[in-house]
């Protein structure tokens, strides 16, 4: 593809006379390049793609994308623009030839519910006879493939290479978790939406985000992208789903269990099972059946329910598919054993998550709820001792310990947890920082009709220090200590 061709559609740039040049490929890393590269100098939140520009050119970059005017003897092309991250994103989408356009692509963002809603519109596609593909938080998948996720959105240049890949193998829908963090860096720039979905929003990423309202007005981006996107689809009940719904310019379905939401849930019922319940939308009432557990998942089958709709797929189909879907990797994952234990694995890493949790495990009705958690390390720190309140107020006892501590002391980020027991006056707790160790004790303490849950890592399959990174997986390490205690009984 030329450079002309690719700059396409790109605004407020300014370019030499050479821009009939071939460009074979686009890199955001000068690491990337090979010969024939866009290389776009984007500055990061470290360090500034400008100072890589020689290395890029070294290695071979023919054209250089930057917000910088061009350089005296600047050897290769040069592409002057406004914003680089926009430009990258929508250079990225001529370069693969918009790929979107060839699918039905669902954009979901919100604080809770990306991952599992991805999950659930997978199954209810795939018994409408559909064919679709996934990137969100777990990995990045389609028939004959899957990727562990790096990010839960990727950079926008891989995002239209994968989504090619995926149209060029036939997929018919794309499922697309969107972060706040790809929405304020334009990375999900030149994708066309079919459907634009909010879940719910609550505090996290107040390190990286000013304020609620900041982060509110980031995730409200994704409804303003482009013209091919027909449908909203938001949670009536969240607060700033109102808000958001009250702002829209474009059809929006509402789910919720208010009297007002368009595709409404009623007459639920929880238990240890799953969910059983019935939802009223305008063309009549489902009754549904699914192995999820917990009110916050019935909100998740709702927002899936209305997206099924939205996207014309029959009633029958949508049933099925939340009924074939038996679980999701790191989302109240139960953990099977024989010793009458309740024992689940979540990704819950938020004071409200993990309320949610303790709340959706408190109407199995256990005898006593056994938690293990921690916080992660260079994230919000204002959510610690929110964390340890919940706790303090929904656990029988929490075991505190590591979770992903990166850069920091774990020690002192337990301090921060354990800030929270001492505001309620609660001493139900013990600090073991090994992971490990932790969750061992857990189960150890845990008697017949006991719930264990291991929250806030989830899915994942590493454990992230200051000097290292080690293979860490809560649901194997749950699995592998249950067999332990199992053998002695």
């Amino acid at each position: 593809m030329t450079l002309k061709d690719l700059l396409k559609d790109i605004p407020d740039l300014r370019t030499g006379s050479d821009i009939d040049v071939e460009i074979s490929g686009l890199a955001y890393s000068s690491k990337m390049v090979q010969p024939g590269f866009l290389f776009a100098a984007i500055r990061g939140e470290k360090r500034d793609g400008y100072e890589f520009i020689g290395e890029a050119i070294s290695l071979g970059a023919r054209a250089i994308l930057s917000e910088r005017p061009e350089p005296p003897n600047m050897k290769v092309a040069w592409v002057e623009v406004r914003d680089s991250r926009e430009a990258l994103a929508l250079a990225a989408a001529n370069f693969y030839g918009h790929p979107s356009l060839g699918m039905k692509v669902i954009g979901i963002t919100g604080t809770k519910g990306k991952t599992t809603l991805t999950y659930l519109l997978e199954s209810i596609l795939r018994q409408a006879g559909f064919k679709p593909a996934v990137i969100g938080t777990i990995n990045y998948r389609w028939p004959g493939e899957v990727i562990p996720a790096q990010r839960t959105t990727p950079e926008a240049p891989d995002l239209q290479r994968m989504m090619s890949k995926m149209k060029s193998l036939g997929m018919t829908h794309c499922l697309i978790e969107v972060s706040s963090h790809a929405l304020d860096l334009k990375r999900v720039w030149g994708i066309h939406f079919d459907v634009a979905v909010f879940t719910n929003l609550s505090a996290e990423h107040l390190d990286y985000h000013a304020s609620m309202e900041d982060y509110f007005e980031t995730k409200k981006k994704l409804f303003f992208l482009n013209a091919k996107k027909r449908t909203a689809v938001v949670n009536l009940d969240d607060a700033w789903g109102k808000r958001l719904i009250s702002e829209l310019p474009l059809t929006t379905v509402s789910y919720g269990l208010e009297p007002a939401a368009i595709v409404r849930g009623q007459n639920f019922r929880f238990t240890e099972n799953g969910i059983k319940a019935e939802v009223d939308y305008p063309g009549g009432t489902m009754k549904i059946c699914s192995r999820l557990l917990g009110k916050h998942n019935f909100y998740n089958i709702l927002a899936a329910v209305a997206i099924g709709l939205a996207l014309d797929v029959p009633a029958a189909r949508i049933k099925e598919g939340i009924a074939e879907l038996k679980g999701v990797p790191g989302r109240l994952e139960k953990i099977d054993n024989n010793l009458d234990l309740w024992v689940f694995v979540d990704y819950a890493h938020t004071d409200i998550a993990l309320r949610s949790l303790l709340d959706a495990v408190r109407e199995l009705k256990p005898r006593r709820i056994l938690l293990v958690f921690g916080a992660g390390g260079d994230r919000d720190k204002g959510k610690r001792a929110r964390m340890g309140e919940v706790a303090a107020a929904l656990a029988d006892w929490t075991f505190l310990t590591s979770d992903n501590p990166r850069s920091e002391d774990p020690l002192a980020i337990l301090a921060e947890i354990e800030q929270g027991f001492a505001r309620s006056s609660c001493r139900a707790y013990s600090i073991i920082p090994d992971r490990r160790e932790a969750i061992e004790a857990a189960l150890a303490a845990a008697k017949k009709g006991d719930a264990v849950l291991i929250a806030g890592k989830g899915h994942e399959n590493t454990q992230i220090f200051k000097d290292r990174t080690i293979p860490f997986d809560d649901a194997d390490v749950a699995r592998s200590t249950l067999k332990a205690l199992e053998s002695r009984t």
